[in-house]
């Protein structure tokens, strides 16, 4: 009877996943496929809902990064994705530690905070975004070759 069971929880993931697309019960009906196996050889409960778990997580952890690195090929950055990398200068010096800081980037002013708290970089600098924190850029310095 514990097959049954494992069958119809296998059948309500698989719906979720049908209905969300969004890769988020696909490895719990995988865990749920293996424990129903498992249930048509042995009848310990507390042993199927353990495999199902330990497999669950297993398939979570070791294949959702590279499932959601095919699945979401399609994905469009957005703008603000597309400031990572750029070239800003300073217009007044930051400094994390006092909370003060700005640059220019694209004609446009944006509150700016350093990479590493002790660093302080002077008005007329020039340094990279390297990224977004809510409105403030966080920037570091730019390496010259």
């Amino acid at each position: 009877m514990d097959s049954m069971y494992w069958l119809v929880i296998l059948a309500i993931f698989l719906l979720i996943e049908i209905i969300t697309l969004g890769l988020t019960t696909i490895w719990f009906a995988g865990g749920s496929l293996v424990s129903f196996f498992l249930s048509l050889l042995v009848d310990n409960m507390i042993l199927e809902i353990t495999v199902c778990l330990v497999v669950s997580f297993l398939l979570l952890f070791f294949t959702r990064p590279v499932a959601k690195k095919y699945f979401n090929k399609q994905r469009v950055k957005t703008n603000i994705d597309l400031l990572i990398g750029k070239e800003v200068k300073v217009i007044e010096t930051i400094d994390n530690l006092n909370g003060k800081g700005w640059v220019l980037l694209n004609g446009q002013e944006w509150m700016a905070r350093a990479v590493n708290d002790d660093t302080i970089i002077p008005e007329g600098e020039r340094v990279i975004v390297r990224k977004v924190s809510g409105v403030k850029l966080i920037v570091d310095i730019k390496e010259e070759i």
